[in-house]
């Protein structure tokens, strides 16, 4: 995509902000059956509406009906026929793919009463689920403590840290209107943030899924957007929040004083543009955070320490001398000693979409949104920086995406969707982005002591950038009231650039580049000059540009009768990598010559094209009026990331061993054999349970294999040869009774593998271990899940108390060298970390200031009990925030500020203590 097309579709976009909108992508239905309800003789020609739209149907002679193409949310339905009362259906759900089935029964009319007001029964609502699958309407959403999709998502069943079901967190297809935003890069995550007031209804699926998803093997967040009204409506909001913790030993720095450490403004509008034919939705929001955790400003960039050699200034004293042991150390720390922000986050979001409604059987809408953020990170092994929390590299996320979309109603049983959608992502990282920018500095001066970083800078550049374009069709069909067929393909091509920027002084290598002098002026040491050039041609520089595309097919039928829902489909999948590959791993890039052995040469054809077929069956089955049970079954499959596609795409071999990664194009999908059997049952009126077992078999993970070349120097090559199995159960329980509803869910499950991730088994052959030849547990197995979210709303006043509850995840215990379990073989992931628990409260007071304003003051308190949960642990002791220290080490630590025990003390270990956040909101 030129650059020229995208400020054009810049420039379209602001005068979508400027006028706004959304129109729902993705639909449901309500179908049912009219009687007479003293006979029960079906009713022909009975009329079905809802009200103030254009949507409704008449009854055929076996009395039943459906509306299809409906956009998710709350809806009245009226059914009504002369000689009876008009029967209304109040509050009645649809949602994302979902049918909304009901039996109106129409008494005569009786002269004191017009209208009969009724609710359906939850059965109708759960009577075409095959699988599990969770659908939350933006309502609830709203009540939830939560900042994002993603804390919603991590809500329900099924989810352990966005891993669904035990699979990897790249098995996972993030939908916004139908158009997937999952980053094809990585697939780990997804460069569109909508905000959580933006949705009209999420669809989370954690079981098997339709044929109409593919690029997937684990689950579906299909988010559906708000649809602009034709009412003017609007919100303005501000919000601030700080940390007020027990633990601050542990949460260095933060102050109760600091209420503006963390800030959060939200604006929205919906509205007309022209009457109901034009209608606008916008949304707006900008994050400034510090985060809860900070670094001490000891030492500066430019500052020199030498714990290693002692006297190294020939005996010239300094205020910087250190004395430990005996012997004279050099140590500089210029910095004030002053607390910095080290987790900080600067963010917006905005969205536009606007709605055309030329006809009642066309709909046109265009959607814009963006999101930027700029960060940076602190924990593991950025805990390093501590005493130096200057001089390091910040990330940067900068993503547009553009949605446009025709639907249109053929008749009233036929409907069809074309899409076409465009989305640019950059990420990347740096200090300074210029490499050249005169503000670097030597490189000698990244040294350490005392466990921790005491100068120097994070130098280099890593970017990836990617474009891709999508165009999607989708045809459905109501053949007949037992039957509904939907149809339609996908075309993804992808536009990926990864730059690798490896900068050294020029005088690496040479003696001019370790001269140094000491200033008595300043008394500092001083460096030469730096001068910095860039390794282009540099063995483990990885820049390329690639363009894979890959296309789909599917089609599926649901055939809903009185008792039974079938849905199967088929699905086709083609992908193509599109660039070449070595033909000879043992000498890949031809860096080895041999002219009388040409086998030993590499050729470079094109990778081969993958196709695949999958199945995907369900049922569901009415028992009586409180209970369906249901079945599933189905094939996913999914290309691996693009990363492990084109990784090193020279192909060159470092002389050293497992210094690289190389990348395959002939990587063949990874694939899922899913089962899963449950069902619902109605306990009593407004309360319901659900539970599900399941079983999957996982296939053609990605690993790192070894390959040694001819000159016997060994690498790593992606593969698809790991294995894993999970097995599970999931129990549900959803509550309503008047201004109260409560849902919990737990989560049972076993999750199992050769490895947690690509690269497993590469390293550890780095590190002359075994290969691991048993299924072990992975890192995210995590026993015990359990959710529970009560909320309270009446009139101007509600209240959300949220409390989650999680075993442990899997960690590997390495025991000191002393211990006798040093001597024997552990597996990775041998034990589970400590039980974590959180409990989040949100509550609003609303003031109604005139008939069309409202002022909301809110408060979301995150962690209510200031728990300390040990989110990651030392390997030696199991716990957060310790180790044990042996005598070989205390003999050999040397420092002048800290202890060892410092080393350990990372409080990015534990999660967020107490936050408070409390806000303020106009609404008209």
């Amino acid at each position: 995509m030129n650059s020229k097309f995208r400020k054009i579709l810049n420039i379209l976009s602001i005068i979508i902000l400027c006028s706004g909108i959304v129109y729902a992508q993705t639909t449901g239905k309500i179908a049912g059956k009219v009687i007479e309800k003293s006979t029960g003789e079906p009713l022909l020609g009975a009329n079905v509406i809802i009200p103030n739209t254009n949507f409704g149907a008449a009854t055929n002679i076996e009395g039943e009906f459906y509306i299809i193409n409906i956009s998710p949310g709350k809806y009245n339905l009226k059914v009504s026929m002369v000689g009876y009362a008009d029967l209304i259906f109040k509050d009645l759900e649809v949602s994302v793919n979902r049918t909304t089935n009901l039996t109106a029964e129409l008494s005569a009319k009786d002269v004191a009463l017009d209208e009969i007001v009724v609710s359906v029964d939850a059965s109708s609502e759960k009577k075409d689920q095959t699988s599990s699958i969770k659908n939350i309407s933006g309502e609830n959403i709203k009540m939830l403590p939560v900042e994002n999709i993603g804390d919603v998502v991590n809500l329900q069943a099924g989810v352990v840290q966005g891993h669904f079901r035990g699979g990897r967190n790249t098995e996972v297809s993030y939908m916004v209107d139908g158009v997937s935003i999952s980053d094809s890069y990585t697939k780990d995550n997804y460069k569109i943030e909508i905000e959580t007031e933006a949705v009209q209804d999420m669809e989370v699926i954690t079981g098997t899924f339709n044929a109409e998803y593919g690029k997937a093997m684990s689950g579906i967040v299909n988010i559906v957007t708000k649809e602009g009204s034709n009412k003017f409506h609007g919100s303005i909001s501000s919000a601030l929040s700080n940390y007020y913790t027990s633990n601050t030993d542990i949460f260095y720095g933060l102050k109760t004083t600091d209420i503006t450490r963390n800030q959060d403004y939200k604006l929205q509008l919906e509205g007309p543009i022209y009457g109901d034919a034009v209608t606008f939705f916008t949304n707006f929001r900008f994050q400034d955070n510090e985060g809860y955790l900070n670094g001490i400003n000891r030492f500066q960039v430019d500052n020199y320490t030498d714990f290693t050699h002692s006297n190294i200034l020939n005996g010239k004293s300094t205020p910087w001398d250190a004395v430990i042991n005996g012997g004279t150390y050099y140590s500089e720390h210029t910095g004030d000693n002053s607390y910095i922000p080290t987790n900080w986050m600067n963010e917006y979001s905005v969205m536009g979409k606007i709605t055309i409604k030329p006809f009642t059987s066309i709909k046109f809408s265009t959607m814009y949104s963006k999101n930027y953020s700029e960060h940076q990170r602190f924990g593991g092994g950025d805990y390093a920086y501590k005493y130096k929390p200057t001089g390091r590299r910040t990330y940067y996320e900068d993503s547009d995406f553009y949605l446009f979309q025709l639907n249109h109603i053929i008749t009233n049983s036929m409907f069809h969707d074309l899409k076409f959608s465009y989305r640019h992502s950059l990420s990347d990282n740096y200090l300074y982005k210029d490499p050249f920018d005169p503000r670097y500095i030597a490189d000698n001066y990244g040294t350490s002591g005392g466990g921790f970083i005491t100068g120097g800078q994070d130098k280099g550049y890593n970017g990836v950038e990617l474009n891709d374009i999508n165009i999607k069709y989708d045809l459905t069909w109501q053949v007949n009231t037992n039957h509904s067929i939907k149809t339609g393909f996908d075309y993804s091509r992808h536009d990926l650039a990864k730059s690798t920027v490896i900068v050294r002084d020029i005088k690496y290598g040479s003696a001019d580049q370790d001269y140094y002098h000491y200033d008595s002026l300043t008394n500092k040491i001083v460096f030469n000059e730096y001068e910095p050039e860039i390794l282009s041609t540099a063995v483990t520089s990885d820049n390329y540009n690639k363009k894979p595309f890959e296309y789909s097919a599917y089609i599926q039928d649901k055939m809903e009768y009185e008792d039974l829902v079938i849905n199967f489909g088929l699905r086709y999948d083609y992908f193509n990598s599109n660039t070449i590959y070595p033909t000879q791993l043992r000498n890949p890039a031809n860096q080895l010559s041999y002219p009388s052995n040409p086998e030993r040469m590499s050729e470079y054809p094109m990778a081969e094209s993958k196709k695949q077929i999958s199945p995907r069956f369900g049922l569901s089955y009415t028992l009586g009026s409180a209970a369906v049970l249901h079945f599933s079954y189905g094939h996913f499959f999914q290309m691996p990331p693009l990363f492990a596609l084109y990784q090193n795409s020279r192909f060159l071999i470092p002389t050293g061993n497992f210094e690289t990664v190389l990348g395959n194009p002939n990587l063949n999908p990874e694939k899922t054999v899913q089962y899963e059997m449950g069902l619902w049952y109605e306990l009593q009126k407004n309360l319901g349970m659900e539970v599900s077992v399941f079983y999957r078999d996982i296939y053609d993970l990605l690993t790192a294999v070894v390959v040694t070349t001819y000159n016997q120097v060994k690498y790593g090559y992606y593969s698809n040869k790991d294995y894993g199995n999970v097995k599970g159960m999931e129990l549900k329980f959803d509550y309503t009774f008047d201004e109260f509803t409560v849902f919990l869910n737990y989560t049972l499950q076993y999750t199992r593998g050769i490895s947690d991730n690509p690269t497993s088994t590469f390293t550890r052959a780095g590190q002359n271990m075994d290969e691991i030849s048993k299924l072990i547990a992975l890192e995210w197995d995590q026993r015990h899940t359990l959710n529970l979210s009560v909320n309270y709303a009446h009139d101007n006043f509600g209240m959300n108390l949220t409390g989650t509850y999680n075993s442990g995840i899997a960690y590997t215990y390495k025991p000191i060298s002393e211990s006798p379990l040093s001597k024997q073989t552990l597996f990775p992931n041998n034990q589970h970390r400590p039980a974590t628990f959180d409990l989040s409260l949100k509550g609003y007071y609303d003031f109604t200031l005139s008939e069309h304003y409202k002022l909301r003051l809110f408060a979301n308190i995150y962690n209510v009990l200031d728990r300390l949960n040990e989110v990651l642990v030392n390997e030696i002791t199991g716990r957060a925030y310790t180790t044990i220290l042996t005598e070989s080490e205390k003999a050999t630590f040397k420092s002048n500020y800290n202890d060892y025990y410092d080393t350990a003390h990372d409080p990015s270990m534990f999660s967020a203590p107490r936050e408070i956040k409390i806000g303020i909101g106009l609404f008209f």
